[in-house]
């Protein structure tokens, strides 16, 4: 028998007596449990409500996540990721000046909730209602994603700033701080109304007057 056919015929036999390995049911789990907590919330969600979601045995849970804060956290990071893909679009964009970008961020972020017929806001600021004073790694979680959030925002408020079109009476991190922390306060009423009022209001007021055009 020539090698190349026996070596063939051995890479047969070992993919068919080789036992293949077991799916992960971690994603589907991390999936279904974003899911379940913008419906239920942080306190809502039961393991057996997301494994049902996920279409997974109970014990799954279980052999990828050490606590429901630990799996919660996982979850903040995937929605992180997301929201981290959002921001780039907006103010990566330098086709547009420092002050659009900023403007863009918040455009899109409307067409989302507007998608989701403003019944679903942010995951993070859900959370950081709920959870922050019954977790400390939650808090602490959230702390660290505010914190990489503001970044991108404080350096495009900054070139706003730099190139003269809008006023630098605040620091850029003040300011990206003051964006963030509004506009969630705006997404929360916007759940309440099932509307898009305050964002709008938000958005009007902002920029004629924190960010409003120098030049």
């Amino acid at each position: 028998m020539p090698r190349s056919t026996f070596a063939l015929d051995i890479n047969t036999y070992v993919r068919i007596i080789t036992p293949m390995p077991k799916p992960s049911l971690k994603d589907a789990i991390l999936d279904a449990g974003l899911k379940v907590m913008f419906r239920t919330g942080y306190h809502g969600t039961s393991v057996r409500d997301v494994t049902a979601a996920a279409g997974a045995p109970q014990g799954s849970f279980t052999n990828h996540f050490r606590s429901k804060e630990a799996f919660a956290s996982e979850v903040l990071d995937r929605y992180f990721d997301v929201t981290r893909g959002l921001v780039a679009e907006a103010l990566d964009d330098i086709a547009l000046t420092p002050r659009a970008r900023l403007r863009r961020y918040l455009d899109i972020i409307t067409g989302r909730l507007e998608a989701d017929g403003y019944g679903r806001g942010c995951l993070i600021g859900d959370l950081s209602l709920e959870a922050s004073g019954s977790s400390e790694l939650l808090r602490a979680r959230l702390a660290a994603i505010f914190a990489e959030w503001r970044a991108p925002f404080a350096a495009c408020i900054r070139d706003a700033q730099t190139s003269g079109e809008i006023a630098s009476e605040f620091e850029p991190d003040e300011l990206a701080e003051f964006l963030l922390a509004s506009w969630q306060g705006a997404i929360l009423r916007m759940k309440v109304d099932r509307n898009p009022k305050a964002l709008d209001r938000f958005k009007t007021i902002a920029f004629q007057t924190v960010f409003k055009e120098t030049t």
